[in-house]
């Protein structure tokens, strides 16, 4: 289960990541929009073990509201509906909450396989600021595809190509199933 895998390696593979598909080869003109948003799911396990070892809470709204306001000011600029980006953000915010709850609950259940170690949260919230760019500029550029009749069909070949090119294990799935519920209007 991957919830027990080396936070270091965690950590180099989420930090590092980059889109497993060309976007020309993708399966749906969502793909680049879900992939960003897997990748900054994934960033839950470096930040909940960083929480784990400091004893920081799970939740912080003033760093969730820092990220809405972040990133629905990039909206405006790009006249991408900022009530819209606010529901898709808060929805990512969730999921990645209940990611980081997942593992604290391994954790504890399992403290053998709880991190002695994490990649300092500056880091992490770097990378998840790049991700958060990423999938505004996606949501600006695919605004037709996000509000198009066939956005449902779109959304569902773009998670399961991001599944399969990630890997992701049934609690991302669940956290992507979530993180991506307000796409599609």
């Amino acid at each position: 289960m991957r919830i027990f895998a080396s936070c270091a390696l965690s950590a180099a593979l989420v930090l590092t990541a980059t889109p497993i598909t060309a976007v020309a080869d993708a399966p749906s003109p969502l793909f680049a929009l879900v992939d960003a948003a897997a990748q900054r799911l994934q960033t839950a396990q470096p930040v909940a073990a960083s929480k784990w070892i400091t004893g920081g809470s799970i939740e912080d709204p003033a760093r969730e509201r820092q990220v809405i306001d972040a990133v629905t000011t990039a909206a405006k600029t790009q006249n991408v509906d900022t009530d819209y980006v606010g529901r898709v953000f808060r929805d990512q915010i969730d999921a990645t909450v209940g990611v980081e709850y997942g593992y604290f609950s391994a954790w504890k259940l399992d403290p053998a396989g709880a991190p002695t170690t994490a990649p300092d949260l500056s880091e992490s919230r770097s990378a998840i600021d790049g991700y958060n760019r990423t999938m505004v500029n996606e949501i600006a550029a695919q605004q037709d595809s996000l509000h198009s009749p066939s956005c449902a069909g779109d959304l569902e070949a773009a998670k399961a190509a991001v599944v399969a090119s990630r890997g992701l294990d049934d609690l991302y799935q669940r956290g992507l199933t979530h993180a991506t519920d307000s796409y599609c209007r």
